[in-house]
């Protein structure tokens, strides 16, 4: 990372489908506005993290849970010197959808109506969560995760709005990514998107921010982000995934890679190389 004080773990237990967690220090490193597919639950243990959202900045500090919904744009940085070490969970939207089905009244799609919120007894219970999958037990893990999630979504909970376009700007910028994510490896430039769906740079430029929180070729660095990831779930290299997303070559993979996501492409494909590894046959030690 970017000190030797700072560290980061980001992980999946092999027994907790549909959860990914991260366990860091984090002092001079800054995430850029981006988005994840799934939800972010974190609970800061020391420091002070800033999460940028549009229209506000909160203060993360222990004793705090962060709660931010999918497909929310968002940045982070240390809000003090000695930066902040946190647990944080990544929990997929089904995964919620499931929990919110079997313990709330909630109707659509499930989320969270806050941002950030006083909840110590919740922030631990996130903490207990990597705790006990760090030490192995799954069991614990998955039962800890679920009582907090259903605890938040109970407190907090709200249906989400459906991401219907309804002007004309909003079912533009909603082609050009698709067609961005058609393109993916060799994208058209604005002015070559603007012209294929009859509007101007600019006026799909505000469109796109407007929908999506972050200008095209953001939007598409963290798409590429995405997409490296599931490749590098399944195996695949950094180098051969760095190509097949459209990065130049590894280096520019590594670096979006690691501000995005808080570790390097190399370590996240061994903790999933790990994760699909059952305990018995991992190497053991010799007597």
């Amino acid at each position: 990372m970017n000190g030797v004080e700072e560290w980061a773990r980001h992980w999946q237990h092999h027994e907790l489908p549909g959860l990914d967690l991260l366990h860091a220090r984090y002092i001079h490193h800054t995430f850029p506005r981006h988005a994840h597919e799934g939800f972010v639950l974190g609970a800061v243990r020391t420091g002070i993290e800033n999460v940028v959202l549009p229209g506000e900045t909160v203060r993360a500090r222990p004793g705090t849970v962060v709660m931010i919904n999918p497909e929310v744009p968002h940045a982070a940085h240390a809000g003090t010197p000695e930066g902040w070490t946190y647990a944080t969970l990544y929990p997929s939207a089904r995964l919620i959808a499931d929990i919110a089905a079997e313990t709330t009244s909630l109707a659509g799609t499930p989320g969270f109506a806050e941002t950030i919120v006083e909840d110590p007894d919740t922030a631990l219970l996130i903490r207990d969560v990597h705790r006990a999958a760090e030490q192995g037990n799954a069991l614990a893990a998955d039962t800890v995760f679920r009582v907090a999630v259903a605890r938040l979504l109970r407190r907090h909970g709200r249906d989400l709005p459906p991401r219907t376009p309804r002007s004309a700007g909003a079912r533009a910028a909603a082609t050009a990514r698709l067609l961005l994510i058609e393109r993916l490896a060799e994208p058209p430039s604005l002015e070559q998107l603007a012209t294929e769906l009859g509007t101007s740079p600019f006026a799909l430029l505000r469109a796109f921010k407007a929908e999506y929180g972050l200008p095209p070729h953001a939007w598409l660095t963290g798409e590429r982000v995405r997409r490296a990831r599931r490749l590098l779930d399944e195996g695949t290299p950094p180098a051969q995934a760095a190509l097949a997303v459209g990065f130049s070559d590894q280096p520019h993979l590594n670096r979006h890679f690691t501000r995005i996501v808080g570790v390097t492409p190399g370590a996240y494909r061994r903790e999933r190389n790990a994760a699909r590894t059952p305990p018995q046959e991992r190497a053991q030690p010799q007597p």
